[in-house]
């Protein structure tokens, strides 16, 4: 059985390769910390999806440092970065939040094909396996597969889901969901809602319609509103987040699909622009291929490999 951290490892190493020993290939034979090597270094950090403001920093950091002559040697610039990204990530962590009393209500928003309704699947298991009591609630109504695809998972994780047909009222639902939540007792009601493309507002308006709704039933809900963005994606994922940031108050990111890209750079890209916490990241297809975020673990993996 592989611990957390040998998954990580093996989820990200597409990033490592992209980004870390490219870095190393960069220092190879290098004297001295030039124009030349910061450009290509430039090259390198922004092809991993780091982000033009993070990368600039890093420049900035490694140019006042080589003026001040309190580095010269290029071996030392992977430590440089390492110390900035890790900075950048644990900036922005925050506890998770979790009802005062259950249940605690997550909502899942995000655009379709981001791997939204598999991530819902993925942190039931999770949460059932910390010996919480879970709850679904299909709120996207609009497409007949997504509470399909929901049911699918609920009979897999054996946790009750509540439903209504395709075109009902998402709010409806969600209303339902939390007052047989706090009749059961229930840990957690974990909330899936129509994969939005990011520019309907009307679908946007449906999302604050659905907050209002929960905070009728539970005056704190909902306690997370995590975006589930798909890791390949890279930067476009960032124009993504901004629109749900916007509009749907998100105070979390579930990153997808890590281990499928060389561009899991982006993490803290997210992290940087939009002063989000990554609150897990998917490095799989299996159910327990859904790993929670840690900023000094993604750091070290990603150097140390």
């Amino acid at each position: 059985m592989l611990s957390l951290l040998d998954r990580l490892k093996e989820g990200i190493q597409k990033t490592r390769a992209g980004l870390v020993e490219r870095v190393e290939d960069l220092m190879q034979g290098k004297k001295q910390i030039d124009a030349d090597l910061l450009e290509e270094l430039e090259y390198t950090l922004i092809s991993a999806d780091i982000g033009i403001k993070t990368t600039n920093e890093i420049l900035e950091r490694i140019r006042q440092r080589a003026d001040r002559k309190l580095i010269n040697d290029p071996s030392e610039l992977k430590g440089l970065i390492r110390e900035h990204l890790l900075e950048v990530l644990q900036a922005v962590e925050r506890p998770v939040q979790s009802a005062p009393e259950p249940p605690t209500v997550v909502m899942v928003v995000g655009v379709n094909g981001a791997g939204k309704t598999t991530s819902i699947g993925k942190l039931t298991h999770r949460l059932q396996e910390d010996g919480k009591k879970v709850l679904l609630a299909a709120a996207d109504t609009f497409r007949a597969a997504a509470i399909e695809q929901l049911e699918v998972w609920a009979q897999r994780n054996n946790t009750e889901i509540i439903r209504q047909n395709q075109g009902a009222d998402p709010s409806a639902v969600l209303f339902d969901a939390l007052q047989s939540a706090k009749s059961k007792k229930v840990d957690y009601v974990i909330v899936d809602t129509a994969g939005r493309l990011h520019n309907k507002e009307n679908l946007m308006l449906e999302l604050e319609k659905m907050r209002r709704t929960a905070q009728r039933v539970i005056p704190s809900a909902p306690h997370e509103v995590l975006l589930v963005l798909d890791g390949t994606t890279g930067q476009n994922g960032l124009e993504q987040a901004r629109k749900f940031t916007e509009t749907s108050g998100v105070t979390g990111i579930i990153l997808t699909k890590l281990d499928g890209t060389a561009k899991g750079g982006v993490v803290v890209a997210i992290a940087r622009e939009l002063n989000l916490p990554i609150r897990y990241i998917g490095v799989g297809e299996k159910i327990g291929d859904m790993l929670p975020f840690d900023a000094e673990s993604f750091v070290s993996s990603l150097f140390e490999g």
